[in-house]
């Protein structure tokens, strides 16, 4: 397996080593979900590493104005539907330059929710719209301590007129038990495009 830098692909953390790459899905454009499940088709999601990285590229929905979210698995579970408590704001500015914005987005956040958690919203399904970035999940091996994640995505958002949206994304799931699967999906329809790779931070 190849190894990779932060400084590679931007990421604005110090120290983190370096990345190694343990998988890569691609969506065949008919995409209910793309999964990470320990163990399983070569994955790794356990104690081999302190902290993971997921860097999504080029996610393009079947259908318009979706969102792009991600929710776990403890070990044994089921459901992708773990505690989360997280926070979310967005810094925007239209194409057209007649809107910029920051704000925290109150319905993207949880407190003690179980719903897929928020990576990028509205995201457009034009052939050239996406979202791009990545995830940041700590210690998701560990029995003490609950799991923390923060990450940031931008999107090529369609609301009534086109935008550049950058999310920026953290939280915890709230279990002391091992989260060993990470699900990616589209709140409807089908994921029609991109990729997801999974990265060891050494």
């Amino acid at each position: 397996m190849a190894d990779y830098t932060a400084i590679k692909y931007n990421v604005p953390f110090s120290k983190a080593g370096n990345l190694k790459l343990i998988k890569t899905l691609t969506s065949d454009g008919s995409d209910d979900d793309l999964s990470f499940v320990d163990g399983t088709s070569d994955v790794v999601l356990d104690s081999t590493y302190k902290e993971y990285m997921f860097i999504f590229n080029d996610i393009h929905p079947e259908t318009d104005a979706v969102t792009f979210g991600f929710q776990g698995n403890a070990a044994g579970g089921s459901g992708y539907n773990e505690t989360i408590t997280s926070t979310l704001f967005v810094a925007a500015i239209s194409e057209e330059d007649s809107y910029e914005g920051l704000s925290y987005q109150t319905a993207q956040d949880q407190a003690q929710g179980t719903g897929f958690q928020t990576l990028a919203n509205k995201v457009g399904n034009d052939n050239d719209q996406c979202c791009s970035g990545y995830l940041r999940l700590f210690n998701p091996s560990s029995t003490t301590f609950v799991k923390h994640f923060m990450g940031e995505c931008n999107t090529y958002m369609l609301d009534t007129i086109p935008f550049t949206q950058v999310h920026h994304i953290a939280g915890y799931f709230n279990t002391t038990s091992a989260i060993d699967e990470i699900q990616f999906k589209m709140s409807s329809d089908e994921i029609q495009g991109g990729t997801i790779q999974l990265f060891g931070v050494l």
